[in-house]
């Protein structure tokens, strides 16, 4: 039992945050715990219900059935980097049903963790990228019919990726499985036997995370849309109030999704220095983890659906998907119809001959 309870200790010294890693001690209170993950399982299935589906619907549309633009290039990458983190979803899902066991193997662990990283930092920083352009598009046009080329949006998109890979990146190396009682964890091992240099990491790591994938695209998104919703407000106040609620949902969308996540990310670094808080963090990290998540999920609808044009054209590329569909389906009864007749006639001719 001291064994056990020195392992869940040392467990404690390791990064909870988007890979929270150990379950509560079985010598301590199960409770909240347990309702927290609960709630978070309920979180990440919701995501993955609907952000499949909705991020697969405008990759289908803006990278295959609409015309090549910057405009669609943004949204089908972000789209992309959605889509590609909720496809990783249901191994996260069951690690936290299977109170924290992960058979999946070393390998898978890195990668889960990684592509998870990579792929939502991805999502902000293209969200950030759509702020800048429609700002410079609006309040710029000049420099936007210079520079907003296709060629120039492929060599941004190419950065966004790399330093999504670079934010990502440490969780491939620090990413390790532990087995304890035939239980397996999936965790970030910062000690390396020494745990000042383990504290100076998750520090770093942490505060890196929060200015690169919190701070500094929250500031950009606000001024960004503060200036448009000031240069909008100049031209017409019926189209200011309809673009500024749109705006205002974008940035509260961000605002609340990632927060909680950044606070809790942040105040996780005090349970190095004695650590009062851990079942604050325990159900408080679960939580703000997968309402992070469901940011993926609210993308296409807050980003793309929430367009009139989007939904015009949607409209019509469904129609014209239902259109081309009803076609085939009367061509081939019409054609059944035609092979019918043709035996029909068959044979009532060798009835006559015979």
């Amino acid at each position: 039992m001291e064994d056990l309870e020195e392992t869940f200790e040392e467990l404690e010294n390791y990064s909870y945050s988007l890979d929270y890693s150990s379950p509560a001690s079985p010598l301590e209170e199960k409770a909240p715990l347990e309702v927290a993950h609960w709630v978070s399982l309920v979180l990440y299935c919701l995501a993955f219900v609907l952000g499949i589906p909705g991020n697969a619907t405008v990759i289908w549309f803006t990278g295959f059935k609409w015309k090549k633009t910057v405009t669609t290039f943004w949204f089908l990458n972000l789209a992309v980097a959605d889509f590609i983190f909720l496809l990783f979803l249901p191994l996260y899902i069951s690690y936290v049903a299977m109170n924290f066991h992960w058979p999946f193997g070393l390998w898978l662990c890195k990668a889960n963790s990684f592509i998870a990283q990579l792929n939502m930092f991805a999502s902000v920083f293209f969200l950030t990228v759509i702020s800048l352009d429609r700002y410079i598009q609006l309040v710029h046009p000049v420099v936007a019919h210079r520079h907003r080329t296709l060629r120039n949006s492929q060599i941004v998109t190419v950065l966004v990726w790399l330093l999504a890979s670079l934010i990502g990146g440490p969780s491939l190396y620090f990413r390790e499985t532990m087995e304890v009682n035939n239980h397996i964890f999936c965790y970030h091992n910062f000690h390396e036997h020494d745990s000042d240099l383990a504290l100076k990491r998750h520090h770093v790591l942490t505060w890196v995370k929060f200015v690169n994938g919190y701070l500094t695209p929250l500031l950009t998104m606000s001024i960004c849309y503060l200036c448009l919703i000031l240069k909008v407000k100049k031209q017409s106040i019926l189209v200011s109030n309809r673009y500024s609620l749109t705006i205002l949902a974008l940035v509260l969308a961000f605002l609340i999704c990632w927060t909680p996540y950044h606070i809790f990310n942040i105040w996780e670094l005090t349970i190095h220095h004695g650590g009062y808080y851990h079942q604050v963090l325990r159900a408080g990290l679960p939580l703000s983890t997968a309402l992070a998540f469901l940011n993926s999920c609210l993308n296409p609808i807050l980003y793309v659906l929430i367009s009139k044009k989007f939904q015009a054209r949607f409209r019509a590329s469904v129609a014209e998907i239902l259109k081309y569909t009803l076609w085939e389906v009367s061509c081939s009864g019409t054609v059944g119809e035609q092979l019918r007749s043709s035996e029909t006639k068959k044979s009532g001719l060798q009835e006559t001959a015979q």
